[in-house]
């Protein structure tokens, strides 16, 4: 019984430790999987580009700059041309300091809404920009003289002159017959470019019907032996008047227009010429026409009290000037204005209103006061800029390093003569803040994932060499124990070993 439990003894230790090193080979399979993950991670880790921060020298741009008088301009373009010239593009900038610009508003009181359209701020209304105040009286002359003449005005039926009732010459000619005062008085030309009167012979008919050369006083253009010159086509053959342009000068005729008339064969023996008939057609005036014949009266209390009728029309010529700047800037639009003092210079600031802000504006139902923002303009400073391109025939001129000093333009003159004209340049940076501001905000995101990238690795990693120390530990463990089975296999086997000997000695003896 002994070496039988001996034997079951032995064959249970082996049984423990062939499942203690299978399970270590186990654990060391799957701490050869945690590695290659890991290997996988740092491989990642590698393959990642760090995000670097944007340099201002990036974003920093050199540009050569020249002054003309008070204007300041700044070269954007300069291409090399073959014959060692350049072709120069600038800007030109300037400040303005009489344009329409945004000011603060106070608040608006509507009066009346549409179709009336009154606002007031405080106690001082709006009044429509480029006209008089309401109430005031206006005067008109009867007649008015212009380019051509003094005419009487015709009035509306609101009283406001019209127009006038001027002569004029139809748009469209009429033929009528040439008299024979017209035939005798007949030039005659002969060439290639009738329409625009260019390379052209004039000429005249002789007594036979025959065509001679003449000079712009009318004598005949004679050879060199004093025979009158033929006037005779490509093939040598004598012209007839089809061949011709026949015209008529319009006597007392001032407007080049109708100066010259034409002249057509009637294919009887006579000729018709082009007429403009004249008739009676209202011509009717412009605004500034009628302001010249306009007198204001009842202006107390608005800035146009104590002006001249000069300065009135003056003043109103320059809202009208207004009005054009504000429709350009701000889109077409009715414009009401209102004048403050400038306390600083003792002079009258207008301030500007559109119809439309302060038709969609909102107003309390009680005081009718603005709630909402209205937009508000005046006359103040602003920086204007014109860009000319493609200016060719340029000269530059540089120094020792390569930058340029100099910048020589052409200038046609009257005569057609070319000079240049010379600029000395000077070398500037600036540096594009905004898209600088733009790459670094651009930078500050990338490093933030590439961190939170970073992290999330180093998280992965840590989890997996966690699981590798356990596993590691476990190992040990299993080593500890399969050194213990080892030992007591040893033993046993001795035991097995002896109770085997003592057997055989038994049965020996």
């Amino acid at each position: 019984m002994g070496m039988a439990a001996s034997q079951a003894r032995f064959l249970g230790l082996t049984a423990r430790q062939n499942n203690v090193e299978f399970e270590g080979q186990q654990i060391n399979q799957q701490r050869t999987m945690l590695s290659n993950e890991s290997a996988n991670y740092y491989n990642d880790l590698l393959g990642m580009t760090v995000p670097t921060p944007p340099s201002v020298d990036t974003f920093t741009k050199t540009y050569y700059t020249f002054n003309d008088g008070a204007l300041t301009n700044t070269v954007t373009g300069m291409i090399a041309q073959a014959n060692g010239m350049y072709t120069v593009s600038y800007l030109s900038k300037w400040q303005d300091d009489y344009s329409v610009v945004s000011a603060a508003t106070s608040v608006v009181t509507q009066l009346s809404a549409q179709p009336n359209d009154a606002y007031a701020i405080g106690a001082v209304p709006l009044r429509p920009l480029g006209q008089l105040p309401e109430g005031s009286g206006v005067t008109y002359d009867s007649s008015i003289t212009l380019s051509d003449g003094t005419y009487d005005v015709v009035f509306g039926n609101d009283g406001v002159p019209s127009h006038v009732i001027k002569t004029q010459k139809a748009d469209t000619p009429v033929q009528e017959p040439c008299t024979a005062e017209d035939v005798a008085n007949l030039m005659y030309f002969y060439g290639e470019d009738l329409v625009n009167f260019t390379d052209i012979i004039r000429c005249a008919k002789d007594a036979s019907g025959a065509f001679y050369q003449v000079d712009k006083d009318g004598n005949p253009v004679l050879d060199d032996q004093g025979n009158q010159i033929a006037v005779v086509d490509a093939n040598g053959n004598n012209v007839t008047e089809d061949d011709l342009y026949i015209c008529l000068e319009v006597p007392n005729e001032t407007n080049p227009q109708y100066a010259i008339s034409t002249v057509t064969p009637d294919g009887n023996g006579g000729y018709t010429k082009e007429v403009y008939p004249e008739t009676e057609q209202p011509y009717y005036l412009s605004a500034q026409e009628i302001a010249s014949i306009t007198h204001y009266s009842g202006l107390e209390g608005s800035e146009f009290e104590g002006l001249s009728e000069k300065e009135v029309k003056n003043l109103l010529k320059e809202e009208a000037a207004w009005a054009q700047l504000l429709n350009q800037k701000y889109g077409e639009n009715d414009w009401l204005v209102r004048y403050i003092t400038d306390t600083t210079v003792g002079t009258k600031k207008p301030y500007f209103y559109s119809v439309d802000n302060l038709r969609n504006a909102i107003y309390d139902d009680k005081t009718k006061a603005s709630l909402s923002a209205i937009n508000c303009y005046t006359v103040g400073s602003e920086q204007k800029i014109s860009e000319f391109k493609g200016i060719e025939n340029c000269k530059v001129e540089k120094d020792s390093s390569g930058r340029l000093i100099t910048l020589s333009m052409p200038k046609v003159n009257d005569d057609g003569s070319v000079t240049y004209i010379e600029y000395a340049l000077t070398t500037e940076s600036a540096t594009d803040q905004a898209a600088y501001d733009n790459a670094m905000n651009q930078y500050e995101y990338d490093k933030y994932l590439y961190d939170q990238a970073v992290e999330n690795i180093n998280n992965k990693i840590e989890i997996i060499q966690a699981e590798d120390k356990n596993l590691e530990l476990r190992l040990k463990q299993l080593d500890t124990e399969q050194k213990a089975i080892q030992t007591e296999k040893d033993a046993v086997s001795k035991v097995i070993e002896k109770n085997t000997q003592d057997t055989f000695k038994t049965f020996s003896a």
